[in-house]
């Protein structure tokens, strides 16, 4: 049996745990016994007893993120089991052999049956974020079981979890290598060279997340005049110039963006005259470029965090949308996202159709977009679902 303190369930509030939900919440527990402080692990038993699931506890309305439901030891060989399975996903879909690709999602939360936890791999640097105390307090595990999963393919391990856990947690973080030190900063995306700075750079440093969607706006791009919103360090602008953009665009409110964008098309496209990058607010920038653009790529951060803001966020996709539906092209083609978790689909769809019926345009969806493969999403757990994308025809 574990040696970890007990929580203990309500009568009837098993059932989500059974189903292999691997969030509790407080309010679904009865008592604990022993003692508990945020980030130690737990097991969860039901009311009559039985043993349920392991986790880390945390001080909010998820009181406990499973990370087992079985009774095990949450030892060092524990943990490359878990780190093993999600490399073993990656190699299934042959992101870990492309010679074309070098960086990727090795770790996804839940999806990966590690919630509070992404790690992102960047040519042989794992940049680690704990979203949980829990993940945080055992990084340096975390980190021996990458080097023995990974082994010569692992130079580096870097924890960037400052701004990532949680604001009230009793900890002092310092972002810093876990293992290795500095290493190339350079990486490969389907041929298109990036740099990635995951020391100072938002997230992990790159939005890993848009691989498939870049390649699909590439198909897009030939003869367009393209505008990049939000531009962060360029991804969608060089996939639009490598399928034959007639003139890209980069806007982002970061001039520190502004200047990752423009080394990473100099990078691919060296002295390439169809690029230009501004440094400006979204709104601002969008208040008079009618006629412009044919094909417009709207990549905000997430507009709500929490479900507090929810209907404020709502409003700032209507109202971000409506712009582009209102000064798009005839017959330009819009790709617009949301990466807001607590933004379901149908929420983000109904802020683009009233964006839509506002400009009364006639729009037509071709494609309905999702977060890649190494972004898996646990089946017991759709609130992982996070990123929804819609590319629109306009005429």
């Amino acid at each position: 049996m574990s040696k970890f303190s007990k929580v203990v369930l309500k009568k009837g509030k098993e059932e989500s745990i059974l189903r292999f939900h691997p969030w509790i919440f407080s309010g679904a527990i009865d008592r604990i016994e022993g003692s508990v402080e945020e980030g130690d692990v737990v097991v969860v038993h039901t009311s009559d007893d039985r043993f349920i699931a392991i986790g880390h506890s945390a001080i909010g309305s998820i009181a406990v993120r499973i990370f087992s439901f079985r009774d095990v030891d949450t030892d060092l060989a524990f943990w490359c089991g878990k780190f093993q399975s999600a490399f073993n996903l990656r190699q299934k879909i042959g992101l870990t052999t492309r010679k074309e690709t070098n960086v990727f999602r090795l770790v996804h939360g839940e999806g990966d049956g590690m919630p509070g936890l992404i790690v992102d791999f960047y040519n042989g640097t794992a940049v680690l974020q704990a979203h949980s105390v829990g993940m945080w307090l055992i990084r340096e595990l975390l980190a021996e079981a990458m080097k023995i999963v990974l082994g010569d393919l692992l130079k580096a391990v870097y924890d960037k979890s400052s701004k990532t856990l949680p604001f009230k947690a009793a900890i002092d973080p310092a972002d810093g290598y876990l293992y290795g030190g500095h290493t190339t900063r350079e990486v490969m995306e389907d041929g298109s060279r990036f740099l990635v700075d995951w020391e100072e750079g938002q997230k992990t440093g790159f939005f890993v997340d848009q691989r498939e969607n870049r390649k699909l706006l590439s198909d897009y791009s030939f003869g367009k005049d393209v505008l990049n919103m939000f531009c962060y360090t360029g991804g969608f602008s060089f996939s639009a110039m490598r399928g034959g953009a007639n003139l890209v665009h980069s806007v982002d409110s970061s001039a520190r963006a502004i200047e990752l964008t423009n080394e990473n098309v100099e990078l691919n496209f060296p002295g390439d005259t169809r690029h230009e990058a501004f440094t400006a607010d979204a709104f601002d920038f969008m208040k008079d470029i009618n006629g412009k653009y044919d094909l417009i790529i709207l990549d905000p951060p997430a507009f709500a965090k929490h479900k507090n803001v929810l209907n404020q966020a709502l409003q700032g996709y209507k109202k971000l949308n409506s712009r582009a539906f209102q000064q798009i092209r005839p017959g330009g083609v819009l790709f617009t996202f949301s990466c807001s978790q607590v933004v379901t689909k149908t929420n983000f769809r109904e802020a683009v159709f009233s964006a839509a019926a506002i400009s009364g345009r006639n729009v037509r969806i071709l494609h309905q977009l999702s977060q890649p493969g190494d972004h898996p999403i646990n089946i017991y757990h759709p609130e992982g679902e996070y990123l929804k994308g819609l590319v629109l025809y306009v005429e």
